[in-house]
Parts: C-alpha cells; sequence; structure tokens
C-alpha cells in the first residue's frame, strides 16, 4: 500500500511538473512575440479615430460592432464618452422595444443615408436603421451595456431614465421584444430571416438586409447563443431580473441543445426551418460547419469543455481542407455559386459565405482562453496577429489565401484582438 501511494505521489510531481514547465515555455514565447506588443499599439491607434465600424463605414455605429470593440475604446476615451453612445441606442429603441443596428448624426448622412427611416424625439439629432434580418441587435446592446459597467464599474447607467424608463428596465423590454415578435413556441427559440451563420444578409434578395416577401423564417445558433450570453450579462448585473429571465434563459439553453446542437456528428445544424428553405431540396445544408455561431455557444456555456476540444478539432480540420488561413473562416464548406444572391457573397469563399474573418477568429481564440487550452489559443492567435503586422491594419475580412478584403480600419478585428491579447496575457503573465 505504501509502494502505491508512493508511486502516485511521482506520478503527481512529474505531472505538475511538465504542467509547470509547458505553461513557463508559453509564457516565454508570449512575453517575447513583438507581434502581440504591435497589434495592441495599431489597436489602440485604430480606435482613437471614432466608433465607426471601419474606414469604408463613414461614422456609422452599429451595435453588433460597438459591443466587440467597448472595451478597446474604454482604452483611449473617456467613460462619458463611451456611455453616451450606448445611450443613443437606448434614445432610439422602438416603442416594441427593438434596438436598432446602426445610429449617425443627421448631420453626417450622405445623400444614399438621408434615407435611413429611424428618428426618435428622444435623440433629435440622429437617425437611425434597422436589418431586419436578423436578431442580434438587442442581445448585442446588453453585452455592450455589461461590458461597460464591468470595465468602469459605473452602475449608475442602469439608473438614467429615457423617457421616464430607467436603462435597467429598457434592456429588459429589449428582451420581452424578443418574446413577442421574435419567439417560436414550437422550438422554444428564437428566429430571424435565413442568415449565413451570424451575417445579415438573406440569400433570397441582392441586397438581402430587409425582410421581405421572399422572405424564409429560420432559427439559428447563433441568434440563440448571442440573447443567452446577454441574459447571462444582464442576470448578472440585476440578480431580481432572474425571476423574470432566469427560467427563459434555461430554456433556450435547453432547446439550443435539443434542436440545434447535432449530438451524432457534433456540431450545430445550420437552421431549422419554420415553413421551407430557400436552398434546392437536394441540398444538404447540415455539411456546412458555423465557425461563428460555435463561438457564441462556446461563450453561451452551451457546450461542455469537451465538446469545445471537439469543435475545435473539427475546425482545425476544416480549415485545413478549405485551404484557409486561420480560425476566422466563417464557414465550411461554403454555400455553391449562386445560392446566394448578394452579389459580396454568390461566389464560395466571398465575405460571409465563407470568408476569413478576423472579427470572429478572435472571439474563437478569447473562448479557448477561458476554457484553459492556452496552448491552442495562442496557436490560433498567431495567425490574425500576423495578418495585421503584414498588412499594417485591421480589415473586415480575408480570402481563403488570406489576401485582405472590405473595409481597412476595421474596428471589429482591433477590438477581439485587443481583448484576446490581454486575456492571455492575464492567463501567462500579470
Amino acid at each position: 500500500m505504501k509502494k502505491i501511494i508512493l508511486l502516485l505521489v511521482i506520478f503527481q510531481f512529474f505531472s505538475c511538473t511538465r504542467k509547470d514547465s509547458n505553461f513557463e515555455k508559453l509564457r516565454g514565447i508570449v512575453k517575447a512575440d513583438k507581434s502581440i506588443s504591435f497589434v495592441k499599439a495599431k489597436a489602440l491607434a485604430t480606435i482613437e479615430e471614432g466608433f465607426d465600424a471601419g474606414n469604408g463605414y463613414n461614422d456609422l455605429v452599429f451595435i453588433r460592432d460597438y459591443n466587440t470593440f467597448i472595451e478597446l475604446s474604454l482604452s483611449v476615451h473617456s467613460a462619458q464618452r463611451i456611455k453616451n453612445n450606448l445611450l443613443i441606442f437606448f434614445k432610439m429603441q422602438g416603442e416594441n422595444g427593438e434596438i436598432l443596428d446602426v445610429v449617425m448624426p443627421k448631420n453626417k448622412l450622405s445623400p444614399e443615408e438621408k434615407n435611413m427611416k429611424y428618428r426618435s424625439n428622444f435623440a433629435p439629432d440622429y437617425a437611425g436603421d434597422k436589418a431586419t434580418v436578423e436578431t442580434d441587435q438587442e442581445s448585442s446592446l446588453i453585452q455592450a451595456v455589461y461590458k461597460y459597467i464591468k470595465k468602469t464599474d459605473d452602475y449608475s447607467i442602469l439608473e438614467v431614465e429615457i423617457g421616464g424608463i430607467t436603462i435597467a428596465d429598457r434592456m429588459g423590454i429589449a428582451i420581452n421584444f424578443l418574446r413577442k415578435h421574435r419567439y417560436n413556441e414550437k422550438y422554444g427559440l428564437i428566429w430571424g430571416a435565413t442568415t449565413i451563420d451570424w451575417g445579415d444578409v438573406q440569400p433570397e434578395s441582392d441586397w438581402g438586409c430587409l425582410m421581405d416577401e421572399n422572405t424564409n423564417l429560420a432559427i439559428d445558433i447563433y441568434d440563440n447563443a448571442m440573447l443567452i450570453v446577454a441574459l447571462n450579462n444582464l442576470i448578472e448585473l440585476i440578480p431580481e431580473m432572474e425571476h423574470k429571465f432566469g427560467q427563459f434563459k434555461k430554456q433556450l439553453v435547453e432547446n439550443s441543445r435539443k434542436y440545434l446542437w447535432d449530438s451524432k456528428n457534433k456540431k450545430f445544424i445550420p437552421h431549422i426551418y419554420l415553413d421551407k428553405s430557400p436552398f434546392p431540396e437536394d441540398f444538404n445544408e447540415n455539411e456546412i460547419f458555423y465557425f461563428g455561431g460555435t463561438a457564441v455557444a462556446i461563450e453561451a456555456r452551451i457546450l461542455s469543455r469537451e465538446e469545445v476540444m471537439i469543435s475545435l478539432k473539427e475546425m482545425e480540420r476544416r480549415i485545413k481542407r478549405a485551404g484557409a488561413s486561420s480560425i476566422g473562416l466563417a464557414l465550411e464548406p461554403a454555400y455553391p455559386k449562386g445560392f446566394i444572391k448578394n452579389p459580396q457573397m454568390t461566389e464560395p469563399y466571398t465575405y460571409q459565405n465563407g470568408g476569413d474573418w478576423t472579427w470572429f477568429g478572435g472571439r474563437m481564440v478569447n473562448q479557448l482562453i477561458e476554457y484553459g487550452y492556452l496552448n491552442e489559443a495562442y496557436e490560433h492567435l498567431k495567425p490574425l496577429l500576423s495578418r495585421v503586422v503584414e498588412n499594417d491594419d485591421f480589415y473586415e475580412w480575408y480570402t481563403i489565401d488570406n489576401k485582405p478584403r472590405g473595409s481597412s480600419g476595421f474596428k471589429g478585428s482591433a477590438g477581439v484582438l485587443y481583448n484576446s491579447i490581454n486575456a492571455l496575457e492575464e492567463k501567462l503573465i500579470k
């Protein structure tokens, strides 16, 4: 018996020593990686330019983008300025509780943007608009408020009143908009138009951002995972919200597992169609793996730690098969040519149809760090950093062969990389 105990002690000693050795080795590699300091400095410089999504977006502030670079913004701009930006979205909130995609000062509207149809007496100097095909605006704003408070400790934002309604209550109203107007009773999940993973373009029309007579309604993991994250955030900020939304959140998690997680193939199915699919009947859509929605589902704690690693291995397999450059790959395989009418996406592996997006790759890296997969996180962070160094900029997306496309100065990419770097350094160095 003593001999067995001695052997166990020796095994544990060498196991811990090996673990410490690997940790120290990674710590040294990360500390010596000059691309990390370069990208952090570049991110801080990029966010000084403002709050638009990127250089191609003409002062338009999108909440889904702002949510991913708000922490970076707080490292450069005053908390009051960031707070005011958040409050604009609440001032523009619809009477039904909905949150807009985008807001912009009226005096900066281009001739094409003057048709932005949303106005509010609470923000008379602003105009706004909404991509009705998507269902992540309400969740994005709540997540952004949470990040603001966690970074500043300014809980007073919750008590700010707009039209006699506090921000705390307005967040609850936003959740109730989704429950009333975007909720399917049969599946117990929220729906939107058919979009490509986290995208905001439907395949049935050329532009594709607004629901119309051609829209096919569908349920996907991204929208539901974003809402679960938002509910986790809301209940943490305001514990009494548990009795209002705790059961709803639990139901979303359970039904995401029940209806969207393919336990046989260990992946999320792309869509549940509430009527019919916009794609040909003989097309097997479940062959496609959605990278972004999976990353957000991991953040929502829908998957176990073991399933996180299974998902990562599947991502790695598909990245290699596609010949892609990073874990930012939007999906694999891409939808075939002509399946999506939007000209940016009709070809496979372009834009949201299989482009390579640091904006989401960085989120997956951050989740690997959260789950303690530090070596894997750094391995997948490196190509995301390298492309910033190589191009001396943050781009919206990249081709399979790593060529930059879309807007330069893309702040969502800067924000998620800044967060990933800080999270990794927090675990290894600080």
